[in-house]
């Protein structure tokens, strides 16, 4: 972010990103938490943006861009996760809980950087134990080799 864009940042106030901006966001955060997107990741997160009724019509790029300009008000993508609270929907909440589990367990192996990064989803999302515990067991299974 440029000098003048900060200084117009901070005299304008900042829209509020919508539910689909959020969740493209959370999805982005997981697949990149240990430093890299693999190839795994990147298929999977294709998948869910042509398949879930939350980007039904949405230009990628379009969101994209929306999810960078959200990123940039933080000092990092990891303090970035912050904004995810401000996700209205329960349904979209917890939705964005399971696939961020799945894009974890997509790579084979969650890494250290993955787990807490759902531990904190968990905390910021407002996810009750027994849904983690449910999301968890079927994942695992789908996931079972």
């Amino acid at each position: 972010m440029g000098l003048l864009n900060k200084d117009n940042a901070a005299k304008a106030p900042a829209k509020s990103p919508t539910d689909d901006v959020l969740l493209l966001h959370g999805m982005m955060l997981m697949a990149s938490a240990d430093g890299t997107i693999e190839c795994k990741e990147i298929a999977t997160l294709e998948s869910f943006f042509n398949t879930l009724p939350e980007f039904d019509g949405k230009d990628f790029d379009e969101l994209m861009l929306q999810a960078r300009k959200l990123c940039a008000r933080y000092d990092s993508l990891q303090e970035s996760v912050k904004a995810l609270a401000d996700i209205k929907s329960p349904a979209v909440r917890r939705k964005l809980f399971v696939l961020a589990v799945d894009l974890a367990m997509s790579s084979g192996e969650v890494e250290e950087a993955e787990d807490e990064l759902l531990e904190t989803m968990v905390r910021v999302l407002a996810i009750d134990e027994a849904t983690v515990a449910k999301v968890l067991e079927v994942m695992n299974i789908k996931y079972a080799q």
